[in-house]
């Protein structure tokens, strides 16, 4: 079975083929870090813009490579939400014309469904039950996965995401976009406790984040220093080690109250090297991770939720762009 997945959710635009559960054909990205990196963050506009051009050129890259025809396919998924409307919008009214062009059936893919099956790539012998992580630039979220398909979210951010926190922190401290792979690099020669940020939410027993008060903390800890003696890796060392201990700690309360030891992580914070050494030394559960090249959106994940959700009969229809589309979770 052949799968050609389509991701467009942000500012990343993807296409990949799949064949049968999780062999990867071809895939292949086009980042436009670049091109935002200018304004400090993704300009949704823009980002639909560079959508539109990169898009069929990839698609067709992908039929190139693996030697098909679109005729070949049997299946193509399209990611339909969450994200920015207009970045939807073009993976989504591309995929419809692909589908009826080539007479291939099409799926719409919940993007956050599309990063719990990241991991699987990398870890097949990851089966549900098990937890998912899914810290990104817009989300935040413990997952829990009884099944493929049936899934409860245990707890999500109050306000800003992981991600989205790196990149304030960086603006802050006058760090280039996007900020989470500066201060991970700055960090490396920084004292991870030359600075004692809360680590919100830590000791509650709810699975909830929080990462606005600590943006605040290090705005003022920046204040207190002349600009030109800013301790800067310091304070990118101290700032992560405070949003790796917030998530480790939330990961851990979700493993005690359900008893599931399986934790996959996903999305663009979970190539932060630091999260990842911390989920992997817990040692009160098994970390699932995938390649670090996958963490971020990517078309691989949507073939792959995508083909899942067909074999269990989902059929999404007309399929149409959806932002806020969270049908499949439900709030304990």
């Amino acid at each position: 079975m052949l799968t050609l997945g389509i991701e467009t959710s942000c500012d990343d635009t993807g296409a990949a083929i799949i064949r049968d559960e999780r062999e990867v054909l071809c895939e292949f990205l086009s980042s436009q870090i670049a091109d935002h990196s200018r304004f400090g963050g993704v300009i949704p506009e823009f980002a639909a813009r560079k959508h539109l051009e990169n898009l069929l050129p990839l698609a067709d890259a992908a039929l190139s490579e693996c030697h098909i025809s679109g005729h070949d396919l049997d299946l193509i998924a399209v990611t339909r939400g969450p994200g920015l409307m207009g970045s939807l919008i073009v993976g989504v009214m591309t995929a419809r014309a692909l589908s009826q062009a080539w007479d291939v059936p099409l799926i719409g893919v919940n993007h956050l469904e599309g990063h719990l099956f990241a991991p699987l790539v990398d870890s097949g012998d990851l089966k549900p039950p098990f937890l998912s992580l899914i810290v990104s630039g817009g989300h935040t979220e413990i997952v829990r996965a009884d099944d493929f398909g049936k899934y409860e979210l245990l707890g999500q951010t109050r306000d800003d995401a992981a991600g989205e926190a790196y990149d304030k922190a960086a603006r802050i401290l006058g760090l280039k976009y996007p900020g989470g792979p500066e201060i991970e690099r700055l960090a490396k020669t920084g004292d991870p406790y030359a600075f004692d940020f809360p680590v919100p939410l830590k000791n509650t027993g709810k699975i909830e984040f929080s990462f606005s008060g600590l943006k605040t903390a290090l705005l003022w800890q920046v204040k207190k220093f002349p600009a030109d003696k800013i301790p800067v890796n310091d304070l990118c060392a101290s700032f992560q080690r405070a949003v790796t201990e917030a998530l480790l700690s939330k990961v851990k309360l979700a493993v005690r109250m359900t008893g599931i030891r399986n934790v996959a992580a996903s999305g663009g914070v979970s190539a932060n090297v630091a999260l990842r050494e911390a989920l992997v030394n817990a040692g009160d559960f098994r970390a699932r991770l995938p390649a670090k090249g996958r963490c971020t959106d990517n078309a691989v994940m949507i073939a792959m939720a995508g083909r899942n959700a067909w074999l269990r009969g989902v059929r999404t229809g007309g399929v149409v762009p959806d932002p806020s589309l969270n049908e499949w979770l439900q709030k304990s």
